[in-house]
């Protein structure tokens, strides 16, 4: 069957009695897949439903507001990358501060037990659930052996000395290393956002650009970069600036794509955009031919990025 995605805990009977994974999943990393093949393994081979249960919002969107990290993925892009690793259904939970209050074993009961009538469940080795985090894996393995459920502890995935997790990637973006992060995700890092007028500087120069608002994810931090637009089934090269535009003496940032070989008119429209590699930083050029001249530069290239094979690049939208 397809990927169902669930913004509910009416759950349905056939999804019910098979394999569970309970975390935040964000940005769906190398960590991620590797419990989503255990699931769907114990799926397959005890012809049972695998069920990815996840929140939306984070917690800490609830708890700790001013804390909360920036996602890196929202909700439907989040079970679309995990659907592409197999999973049956990913059941996003509405998050509520009457949720946040209970405890392990309240959690564990209700959830596992009552909702799902789970037979098999995977977490990672630093899995915590339950108020204020009291439930830890040694809680997990012993509630499902009283309730007569297998519980598989899967080590971490490490690379580099450290292990993948979403926090790793997000400090990664946020430094501008978008190969570094790619490498640890399953699909290029993306974001999303609402096309607006802008000064038409751009194609006043020449190189016309996509102004976007309304970026529910994490920025990487300002320069150019090179990437992808994802429209009308087709993906198109693209040059990602982020920030202000110094040449011109402004100081407001902006999220500027200029999408090559594309003359279609997009005002108003949602664009996403996956970025594939890091080009330059921002700087002041003297004049706007030698601004026109480095840009014809970045579009070079973002040509060879974009077609080569040494990029974590799924041809997927």
């Amino acid at each position: 069957m397809s990927m169902i995605l669930l913004e509910t805990l009416e759950i349905p009977s056939n999804l019910r009695h098979g394999a569970v994974t309970i975390g935040n999943f964000d940005g769906v990393h190398r960590g991620h897949a590797k419990l989503i093949e255990r699931i769907t393994s114990y799926s397959k081979s005890h012809h049972t439903p695998s069920v990815v249960f996840t929140f939306h919002p984070h917690p800490a969107c609830i708890l700790h507001p001013e804390r909360a990290p920036q996602p890196l993925t929202w909700i439907n892009r989040k079970a679309k990358l995990l659907g592409r690793l197999g999973v049956d259904a990913v059941i996003a939970c509405p998050t509520t501060p009457t949720i946040l209050t209970w405890s392990a074993e309240e959690f564990f009961h209700y959830i596992l037990c009552e909702k799902l009538a789970a037979t098999h469940v995977v977490e990672g080795t630093n899995f915590f659930f339950g108020h204020h985090r009291s439930g830890n894996t040694q809680t997990l393995s012993t509630l499902c052996a009283i309730h007569h459920m297998t519980c598989e502890l899967v080590q971490p995935v490490i690379t580099s000395g450290e292990i993948v997790s979403s926090s790793r990637i997000r400090q990664l973006i946020t430094d501008g290393m978008i190969v570094e992060a790619n490498q640890l995700l399953t699909c290029p890092y993306r974001i999303r956002g609402m096309v607006i007028h802008g000064l038409a500087r751009g194609r006043t120069l020449g190189f016309p650009t996509a102004n976007l608002e309304a970026i529910d994810t994490l920025l990487p931090r300002h320069a150019i970069y090179a990437g992808r637009v994802f429209y009308n089934d087709c993906f198109y090269p693209a040059a990602i600036h982020i920030g202000p535009n110094r040449t011109f003496r402004e100081t407001i940032p902006k999220v500027e794509i200029h999408i090559l070989d594309f003359h279609n008119s997009i005002y108003g429209k949602l664009l996403k955009v996956d970025f594939l590699a890091f080009l330059r930083e921002i700087i002041s050029f003297p004049s706007q031919e030698a601004l026109i001249q480095q840009v014809k530069k970045d579009i070079l290239a973002v040509r060879e990025i974009f077609t080569s094979k040494k990029y974590n690049i799924s041809e997927t939208p």
